[in-house]
């Protein structure tokens, strides 16, 4: 228990997945007590799952609401209780069920690997038909592998991409949107010099997205968390430069005005207002500005790279994972029942798209691109997307590590020292 208890604590975790694009929310307790203490086992010979899935935005707890009275009704032996809860207190309520021996049959996060580690998971496809499985995009599936096992099935996805605004690149006379380093650097000064009211680019080095901002800049460097063997290098040449390249932009006044507190939500509303010129962000802005009072012209392009280097998105995605809890095998079948009425692929392709993520199923991927054109691009990007190490048993430590060394080189501090600290004391 020592690592779930040590490691999914932290306040930095408590916001994870919002780097998926789920909304922060305020704390909720979901339709379940919330207390630690697991609902009442349901009367006579239903088997009973307990689901705790988390709250991505303001439809979250209606949809799961409508699917758990559709299951029902449709699974009699089955008695299906799924909580909602928010992403704001998902891993405080998941610890404290899993130290009182009241741990879900089915939790729906980001991490996993530290429930491997505490040996709480079975295997994910003891659960999941044949049929189901063969769905998933075979990259996805592989960000849950440790050691040739896989853990967790993907729930649903996000990619980014960098959004840029027309009219203000223009004004500026920025007639190329920028691709490398060097011409985003030039492009936020032009902008700058032409509309001083205007952040030329945006940066979230806060705990909701520090680690992408690393992820970011690291992997158009040619860096990376790891190399090829799954060994750290936090504090590789190019991990310093990336960090170095970004933190420069910050002090020379070419980005929002603090970095360590404004999140993304707050670029978002910053750049759909028109007074942030260029982001990093994921498909979901699209919406959002288009909903917006005033929508501006925007346009969606690569992750800018360094000279020489290769551009790369960021691929994020959420899990489900079934707890070990000594389950009857009429126990297995019934959760497979679930996961195969939740990938249904028309209702499982209205849950993504209602909320406004990618879908992790080649066939709700079609249906997706099908219905709105303008989401096949997306969904190609997140298929070549890279992933954070989070089968990385230390991953949780590494997403605090490199967003504390950040906000230290805003500060002032020596990057290459931060992260030779950091490698140390990750790999040491």
């Amino acid at each position: 228990m020592k690592k779930i208890l040590a490691a999914l604590l932290a306040t930095a975790m408590s916001l994870s997945l919002v780097a998926c694009g789920g909304t922060p929310s305020t704390p909720s307790s979901g339709s379940g007590s919330g207390s630690g203490t697991p609902d009442p086992a349901p009367s006579g010979d239903k088997i009973a799952i307990n689901v705790i899935a988390a709250e991505y935005g303001k439809q979250t707890k209606d949809w799961w609401a409508g699917f758990q009275n559709d299951f029902n009704a449709a699974n009699e032996g089955i008695d299906l209780k799924v909580e909602v809860v928010s992403w704001n207190d998902i891993y405080t309520v998941v610890n404290t069920r899993v130290s009182n021996n009241a741990a879900p049959d089915i939790l729906n996060i980001d991490t996993f690997a530290d429930y491997v580690g505490d040996d709480l998971l079975r295997p994910i496809k003891d659960f999941v038909s044949d049929e189901t499985y063969a769905k998933f995009y075979p990259a996805f599936i592989e960000q849950s592998n440790i050691d040739g096992t896989i853990w967790a099935i993907p729930d649903l996805a996000s990619a980014r991409a960098m959004y840029y605004n027309k009219d203000i690149l223009e004004a500026a006379g920025v007639d190329k949107v920028p691709t490398t380093w060097a011409e985003l650097r030039a492009a936020c000064e032009a902008i700058k010099a032409n509309a001083p009211d205007v952040y030329p680019w945006g940066v979230d080095m806060t705990t909701d997205e520090g680690q992408a901002c690393f992820a970011y800049y690291s992997w158009t460097n040619g860096g990376d968390f790891t190399d090829a063997s799954g060994s750290w290098t936090l504090n590789s040449a190019e991990n310093v430069e990336a960090v170095e390249y970004i933190v420069g932009l910050v002090k020379d006044g070419l980005t929002n005005s603090d970095p360590a507190t404004q999140t993304r939500y707050n670029l978002q509303e910053l750049f759909a207002a028109g007074k942030l010129a260029m982001m990093i962000g994921p498909n979901q802005i699209s919406s959002y500005v288009a909903s917006s009072e005033n929508p501006i012209s925007f346009g969606i392009a690569s992750i800018p790279a360094n000279e020489g280097k290769s551009t790369s998105s960021v691929g994020v995605m959420d899990r489900f994972m079934v707890f070990d809890n000594e389950d009857t095998d009429d126990k297995v079948e019934a959760i497979k029942t679930f996961f195969d009425f939740f990938y249904d692929d028309t209702r499982y392709s209205d849950w993504v798209i209602m909320e406004d993520f990618l879908p992790a199923t080649s066939t709700g991927g079609k249906i997706m691109a099908d219905a709105n054109p303008d989401a096949a691009s997306w969904i190609e990007i997140v298929g070549s997307a890279k992933f954070y190490p989070t089968a990385q048993a230390k991953w949780a430590d590494v997403k605090q590590g490199v967003i504390d060394v950040e906000q230290q080189a805003l500060l002032g501090g020596n990057v290459k020292e931060l992260l030779d600290a950091l490698q140390a004391k990750i790999a040491g």
